[in-house]
């Protein structure tokens, strides 16, 4: 099988299509061939070396989210072979998804809804999941409820936006203004155009805030929350000044640390089904173009996700 690897830290170009042995089952595993893989900004910080080295130094194989048909597994009640399912699998350790066949805990998978093209099924389950999680299983988020998403044009963003709408909530998005029609038509309230306006000045009485951002975003997200409210941040989880700040005022601080939960992908397989929620694919690259997409996830102010195809 084909798998993309580096044996050096650096640029897209490090990036390199080789030959591999297919990986063998364990139990409770199944084989996946894989049609489509999900890119996420994570993988160029981990490509580059600006990451904390979760898979540890080169070579390695990146990528963790994955559609594709179960080949064989000795689960069978689970799935059988020629099942469609798609997930996100070990995440934070190494996963080897950026390949051909990939081998995966059943347990991290679900069945690919038929309404569901492999390229989106790929692009869903880590910003799915980071979504899901921050909204549903940490912010508690519920009918009536003021929600703020930042960056809501973005990976994780534009999935947030469509939960918070089908959990009740009153939706305001920042966004560039190039997004803004996409941000509006996936049912935002309000979009607020950062570089144009400043959300804390424009932006009261919000229960739960949720961050893709970082940087001073969080800090300045304190001012808009209504007494007692809840930042959730998917990128500045582990800042104990900013979480002793946030408590101080009287208001929550949770960060995400996305896990591949099999109860959240139903959630989101759920909503799909029911038309709630689409996943947007900026661009797909052959399997083989994996630099060029990597080229485009280190330029940044994606919007949805970049996937590649088999």
């Amino acid at each position: 099988m084909r798998v993309i690897t580096q044996q050096a830290l650096g640029g897209p170009e490090v990036l390199a299509v080789v030959e591999a042995p297919e990986p063998r089952v364990l139990p409770t595993e199944v084989l996946v061939r894989v049609k489509a893989i999900g890119l996420n900004p994570i993988e160029a910080l981990l490509r580059s070396g600006e990451f904390p080295p979760l898979l540890g130094r080169p070579p390695f194989v990146l990528g963790w989210d994955i559609s594709g048909v179960v080949e064989e597994g000795a689960l069978t009640y689970r799935f059988r072979p020629g099942d469609e399912v798609f997930g996100m699998p070990l995440f934070p350790r190494a996963a080897g998804a950026y390949a051909e066949v990939v081998a995966a805990p059943a347990l991290h998978l679900v069945r690919k809804p038929a309404s569901l093209p492999h390229a989106e099924a790929a692009a869903l389950p880590v910003v799915g999941l980071t979504a899901w999680q921050g909204l549903v299983d940490l912010g508690g988020v519920g009918e009536g409820d003021r929600v703020l998403i930042h960056g809501g044009g973005g990976g994780v963003g534009h999935i947030a936006v469509q939960i918070a709408k089908a959990l009740g909530a009153y939706v305001i998005a920042t966004a560039s203004g190039s997004k803004r029609a996409f941000v509006e038509g996936l049912g935002a309230d309000e979009v607020i155009d950062y570089t144009a306006v400043d959300f804390a000045a424009a932006v009261r009485d919000v229960d739960v805030v949720l961050d893709t951002l970082g940087g001073d975003t969080v800090e300045r997200s304190l001012g808009v929350l209504r007494p007692g409210g809840h930042l959730v941040t998917a990128v500045s989880e582990g800042d104990a000044e900013l979480v002793a700040r946030y408590e101080a005022a009287g208001m929550r601080f949770s960060g995400i640390a996305v896990d591949p939960d099999p109860a959240g992908l139903r959630g989101l397989v759920g909503l799909v089904e029911q038309g709630r929620l689409r996943v947007h694919v900026q661009e797909a690259f052959p399997f083989e173009r994996v630099a060029d997409a990597h080229r485009l996830l280190d330029a940044g102010h994606l919007q949805g996700k970049i996937v590649l195809t088999l």
